[in-house]
């Protein structure tokens, strides 16, 4: 059943909708448009199902649903225009000059307005919203229909596109035209993601503007009478090319939040608008084309409403930035800035009675900044925050110039607001734990302590031996006494015990399964002698009992370390649990242990070289080389029945040294790594190199295929771990990821688990979905 639209006189009045999208008629033989109302949620939509379902969902941002389609549809306009270019037929008439603008201005996927309506309709609700336009600038229609007037031509933009004049409207009440009676004025401006270089001066005479939103331009320079928009409350410049804002900027009386991250800023002259004046700041003229002369006042203070300053990623350096900061701060953020020492900045910041969050995460601030003596008196009255992660600066060194601070100090990375009292400090490494990890470390702080020693209740009385008495005329005393400790009965939670055990992720529970069945496959026999005594330091050796345990063929050397203050590696923080080895020194029974990290010339002539099956090398970072047996090794390589390898936060590089035993020790060549082990241990199928050195040049798609494919010589890698290195990316994985393409049984593949966490990867290949691996970890990445 055909539709026949109504007469006039039985029609509805069309009244401008509050939001953008109109349904729109059009016949082949007519151009005439017809606007009709919004309808229901029951009425039939306007626009074709296929439209519907290719509507992404609403983004986290607080970008509404609307503005996030518009983005989207914009940009696959764009896409399109630039795939079909010029070529072709099929759009000569579109390129006909009476045609194309008016074609390009009327039609849009999202069903918006064009920019000319949409100018006119912000009149009638104040609020206008050009963003994703593909605008090189403010249209001078804004001005002409809300101010009356015509802006002056700007430099960047000569040519600036005309828009077609909108349709004539029926003279009749409800017209989507207001009255003059009822026009509103401006007072949000956005104008995101476009090409505009350069703003119009006139932005000045829109006084009543509270928000502007110009983030995602190709802003360089603003005019200085955008200073003169003093009923400005939220301010968004984020992502342009600024170098420097007018100092008036400085001096806006209401405004409450201010973006200016990822631009190129040098400084924050705070102060610059005051700096010549001894009382109130003169107020400012204006002309604004017309008989009056506004009159505009701006304030005496820095910024005196400014709630959030965010000023990240910008070129700024401490030294630049006034020390009269806005006084409401709450919210400072100064990361990924080039601050240098920031003794100065710290300590005008701790002054602020407002502030709870100032960040500094990736910023170039270290322990130069942070002296015991940083802070005078109690810092930070109501700091909830403090981010220092990814800096140069320790945690010791922060927590002994903050020491003077009123609030109890928290370091965990987590997710959940710190409770009332407490200032979380973030330092080291970025590793966000879940709230049940947290509660797990509590209670396991909370259990130490309670089984510490203790008198109470639960003691009992044993009675202690007396000597016998000398003089036989003193009376017998009661029996003396000493207390027994009994510990305190800790009920664990299921969850807990399986925390401890590492049986929380499958990888953890397929490992304990693994184990059990190996120890159950093995032939039972009687319980194992206990260790000898340590023998004297001359037949010390690696056979003794301490070092190599036989029922497991197991070969575990002792922790060894450059001669320093504190244990640690070449990074400036680690993620990796201390073990017992590396906290304690070396032992008189050690000296005959050599120094190497892989004394491989010294083990492989120990007796049982050829059964050895786990060595552990973790922390022996003295002598970062490998010591091979002299002569060239064969294709078997050495240690023959060797399957796991443990070389964890021995400090190793991309490069290893690798001398021989026949040779003298300066002659060293530097061998890959990955290439190295692969090539001396054919038999090797876990391989733990975490909390070292490594970088992308270790994994080249050769050194992959090499120690994780199977081949004739090797049995292939099941268990690879590279957690708290240097990594960025994982394309070295896209050779091996190409094997699995239409085909997902490979059989030289027997890779199983790969472990990536606390690097610094920032994204993942799709085509890593292809590699059939059973656990991988990538927790802890950018």
């Amino acid at each position: 059943m055909s539709r026949i639209p109504q007469s006039s006189s039985t029609r509805p009045s069309l009244k401008p909708p509050s939001t953008p999208g109109k349904s729109r008629i059009a016949t082949a033989t007519s151009p005439v448009r017809i606007r009709t109302k919004s309808t229901t949620r029951s009425a039939t939509p306007t626009k074709p199902k296929v439209l519907e379902k290719e509507i992404p969902p609403p983004s986290p941002s607080a970008l509404s649903i609307k503005e996030a389609i518009a983005l989207k549809r914009a940009e696959a306009k764009k896409a399109l225009s630039k795939s079909s270019g010029g070529g072709g037929l099929d759009g000569l008439e579109e390129s006909l000059p009476d045609v194309a603008s008016k074609q390009q201005e009327d039609e849009d996927l999202l069903g918006r307005l064009s920019i000319r309506e949409t100018i006119e309709q912000a009149r009638s609700t104040g609020s206008l919203n050009l963003a994703t336009r593909d605008l090189p600038c403010l249209p001078s229609a804004l001005f002409e229909i809300h101010l009356g007037l015509t802006p002056d031509p700007l430099k960047s933009v000569p040519n600036e596109p005309i828009l077609p004049p909108s349709e004539p409207k029926p003279s009749r009440r409800g017209a989507s035209k207001p009255s003059w009676f009822e026009a509103q004025d401006l007072t949000v401006l956005k104008a995101w993601k476009n090409e505009i270089q350069e703003v119009q001066h006139e932005i000045s005479l829109f006084g009543s503007l509270k928000t502007v939103d110009l983030h995602k331009n190709k802003l360089t320079s603003l005019p200085t009478t955008f200073a003169d928009l003093t009923a400005l409350t939220v301010l968004d410049l984020s992502y342009n090319g600024l170098t420097s804002v007018p100092e008036k900027l400085f001096a806006l009386p209401e405004l409450t939040t201010l973006n200016l991250s990822h631009n190129s800023l040098t400084g924050l002259p705070f102060n610059a608008p005051f700096a010549g004046n001894t009382g109130r700041a003169k107020p400012n003229q204006l002309s604004g084309g017309s008989f009056f002369t506004p009159v505009v006042s701006h304030a005496t203070t820095p910024l005196p409403r400014l709630v959030h300053l965010d000023v990240s990623f910008n070129k700024i350096i401490s030294t630049a930035i006034d020390s009269t900061i806005p006084v409401s701060l709450i919210k400072f953020d100064l990361s990924g800035n080039p601050l240098g020492l920031s003794i100065e900045l710290l300590r005008n910041a701790s002054s602020l009675k407002k502030l709870k969050e100032i960040k500094f995460e990736r910023a170039e601030i270290g322990d130069d900044s942070f002296p015991p003596t940083l802070f005078s008196s109690t810092p930070f009255p109501v700091l909830r925050l403090l981010d220092l992660s990814e800096t140069q600066a320790n945690l010791d060194s922060v927590t002994e110039a903050l020491k003077e601070m009123k609030q109890e100090l928290n370091f965990d990375f987590s997710t959940e607001d710190p409770p009332q009292g407490v200032a979380r400090i973030l330092v080291g490494k970025r590793v966000v734990k879940e709230p049940w990890e947290l509660e797990l470390e509590r209670r396991e702080k909370a259990r130490l302590a309670a089984t510490a020693s203790f008198v109470d209740d639960w003691t009992t009385v044993v009675p202690e031996p007396r000597a016998a008495s000398r003089t036989s005329n003193v009376s017998p005393t009661p029996v003396q006494a000493k207390v027994v400790e009994k510990p305190k009965v800790v009920v664990k939670e299921a969850w807990e015990i399986e925390a401890e055990q590492g049986l929380l992720t499958e990888g953890g529970r397929r490992r304990a399964r693994a184990a059990a069945a190996v120890a159950q496959a093995q032939p039972a026999s009687g319980p194992s002698p206990p260790p000898s005594s340590p023998s004297p330091v001359t037949t010390q050796g690696l056979s003794n009992p301490q070092y190599f345990t036989q029922n497991t063929q197991t070969l575990r050397l002792p922790a060894s370390a450059p001669p320093t203050k504190s244990v640690g590696h070449a990074r400036a923080f680690s993620m990796a649990a201390p073990s017992a080895s590396s906290l304690t020194s070396y032992r008189s029974g050690d000296l005959s242990i050599p120094t190497p990290t892989l004394p491989l010339s010294t083990i492989a002539a120990q007796p049982f070289a050829s059964t050895l099956r786990v060595l552990i090398l973790a922390n022996r970072r003295m002598d970062r080389t490998f010591v091979l047996p002299a002569g060239s090794f064969s294709i078997s390589g050495f240690l023959p029945c060797l399957e796991e390898l443990d070389l964890e936060g021995c400090n190793l590089s991309d490069l290893v040294p690798v001398s021989s035993a026949d040779s003298d020790n300066t002659t060293r060549t530097s061998e890959p790594i990955i290439t190295t082990l692969a090539k001396l241990f054919p038999s090797l199928q876990t391989l733990n190199l975490s909390y070292n050195a490594l970088s992308n040049s270790s994994l080249t798609p050769e050194a992959l295929s090499m120690i994780i494919l199977r081949s004739p010589h090797r049995k292939g890698l099941r268990h690879l771990r590279l957690r708290g290195n240097r990594i960025s990316e994982l394309d070295g994985f896209l050779g091996l990821a190409e094997a699995f393409k239409g085909n997902r049984d490979v059989v030289d593949w027997k890779l199983e688990e790969l472990d990536v966490r606390d690097n610094e990867i920032g994204k993942l290949p799709p085509e890593l979905g292809l590699l059939p691996l059973d656990v991988f970890l990538v927790d802890g990445n950018m």
